[in-house]
């Protein structure tokens, strides 16, 4: 029987390396995504920057868009090279820009297609090569639709499919529209689980709380978050007790800032900016007190040329101080020094 498990999803400028660098703090099981990059990006591009993780953030998968099976498979194996735990295919990003390099979404009308792809880097690689696809597009049948890509990708040997819910709309709906307006049919994912229960599906979007997660998991072997786990970070401290049965790292947002904060300063030590990592973490302390005004101190001062460690804590003490006000010493961390 497959372990249930838990995914982070890959976001474009969201998930970089300094975002899965932090939401590792949160929890050391849920499964990390880099953003998709091309397969010439990977191929032509500078690599170190474009596919250079941090050692903590294991597991993590990256995330490819492409739709050549010689370049996806020569891109796969220069991942596996940079020590990734798993290779992506992205079949489910909307984007004109996307579409226009014929991968993405616009892969589900090429199921045969994809499924090349996958075979192609299941040869070049010993990593697992899984697929992130939608139920369809435009006018699509998504029982058809899911089913003829499923066909294809587990004849490749595709080794997990996570599904988001939601047709796409190539035309007429901007990537954000199609992230909401497409109406969500969970039922559909959990019907391709039960056809299939040799494969590992995991299902996406619009997911937002852990009870939900626990709710799709009676269904299928994996859910993905998205927004909800960028925008309100404190949910991964859940993940590892809930679903693994295991003791969070942290134990709350003041202790992941905490222990966030060495990679923050050899980043900073490197030449990066400080609002380049602490954008990433704008969506802590929601709901708490001094919750506004940590964002606001971090959306004006972190910014700035030279902006430090001593700005976050700063940030970090207007909540601290809040909490303290409205709910006395105890539920008030000290802070670190320094």
């Amino acid at each position: 029987m497959t372990q249930k498990f838990f995914t982070v999803a890959p976001m474009m400028d969201w998930t970089d390396r300094h975002c899965r660098a932090f939401h590792r703090v949160l929890s050391r099981r849920a499964r990390l995504y880099t953003e998709m990059v091309t397969t010439g990006a990977v191929i032509h591009g500078p690599r170190e920057r474009l596919l250079g993780f941090d050692p903590s953030e294991h597991p993590v998968a990256v995330q490819l868009g492409g739709s050549d099976p010689a370049e996806l498979a020569r891109a796969a194996r220069i991942c596996a090279d940079f020590g990734y735990d798993e290779i992506n295919l992205n079949v489910g990003c909307p984007s004109d820009r996307v579409q226009n390099g014929r991968f993405g979404a616009c892969l589900m009308l090429e199921p045969a297609l994809v499924g090349e792809c996958v075979a192609a880097m299941k040869a070049a690689v010993v990593l697992p090569v899984t697929v992130k696809c939608r139920i369809g597009v435009d006018d699509q049948d998504p029982e058809e639709a899911l089913d003829r890509l499923t066909d294809a990708v587990v004849a490749a040997g595709c080794d997990e499919l996570t599904v988001h819910a939601r047709k796409a709309w190539l035309q007429g709906l901007s990537p954000k529209e199609n992230r909401d307006i497409p109406p969500l049919d969970y039922d559909r994912v959990y019907r391709l689980k039960q056809a299939r229960p040799g494969l590992t599906v995991a299902i996406n979007g619009g997911i937002k709380t852990m009870a939900e997660v626990h709710g799709h998991l009676r269904h299928v072997d994996g859910v993905m978050l998205g927004r909800a786990a960028y925008q309100e970070p404190e949910i991964l401290l859940a993940v590892d007790r809930e679903l693994y049965g295991e003791t969070p790292p942290v134990a709350d947002a003041f202790e992941a800032v905490a222990a966030y904060e060495p990679y923050m300063a050899a980043r900073l030590a490197e030449g990066e900016r400080l609002s380049a990592m602490t954008r990433h973490m704008l969506g802590l302390f929601t709901g708490r007190p001094g919750a506004r005004a940590y964002r606001r101190h971090l959306a004006t001062e972190a910014v700035k040329p030279g902006a430090g460690l001593e700005t976050l804590r700063e940030a970090v003490a207007l909540v601290a101080r809040a909490t303290e006000r409205l709910h006395g010493d105890r539920s008030a961390p000290a802070l670190a020094e320094g």
